[in-house]
């Protein structure tokens, strides 16, 4: 129906909007028509600004993180404590931990969860940068902030495992986190809170 009610260039980009998460069909038309509603110098900058957007991005070449230079900021603050290192899944945990405020480690960032039935191994996520990043440290301790899933749990396993003999502490976070809650969503106190009260699991 709604071929009918927008012109196709309009009815094109509600189509885009709908694509991102938590955007239903009313606030993709909302949004649509607000856009070709800008001036023509806004609309100028925003297209420059998506266009750019994967070519100025790059995923930082120690944590994974996505950044707008080699290093990221994070990596880069000689202000952290580089001994401790929070694993996520992807990006998306790291902006939420860094909205917290109050956490002053770094992060690495796996792309990706240990899923055996959807042929996703260690080799296929960020876990050999891992293991020579942890080499080069004195008594890091690494805090495993991965969902609770049955993917989240085989890859906190796995990286468990291949540590387990090393002079390393392994910790994950407190779970007054719901079972199966995506990082990324939990409000901050709770966050907050579960890093706070971390739990070792190494021996």
């Amino acid at each position: 129906m709604n071929q009918e009610v927008y012109p196709e260039p309009l009815q094109k980009l509600i189509n885009f909007y709908k694509k991102l998460p938590g955007i239903g069909e009313k606030n993709a038309e909302r949004m649509a028509l607000a856009t070709y509603n800008l001036d023509d110098e806004e609309l100028t900058k925003m297209s420059e600004t998506l266009t750019g957007l994967k070519e100025k991005l790059v995923n930082c070449s120690i944590c994974g993180q996505l950044s707008a230079t080699d290093i990221c900021p994070i990596c880069q603050d000689e202000n952290r404590d580089h001994n401790l290192i929070c694993i996520v899944e992807d990006y998306k945990s790291v902006f939420s931990f860094e909205k917290v405020g109050n956490y002053k480690g770094t992060y690495h960032v796996l792309n990706g969860l240990i899923s055996p039935i959807d042929n996703i191994g260690p080799e296929n996520i960020n876990i050999s940068s891992l293991v020579k990043r942890v080499e080069k440290l004195a008594k890091p301790e690494l805090i495993l902030a991965l969902k609770s899933t049955v993917e989240g749990e085989t890859t906190t396993l796995y990286i468990k495992k291949i540590f387990e003999k090393k002079d390393i502490t392994i910790s994950r976070l407190s779970y007054g986190i719901p079972m199966g809650a995506e990082i990324d969503y939990l409000d901050i106190i709770t966050l907050d809170k579960a890093l706070e009260d971390r739990k070792k699991i190494s021996e």
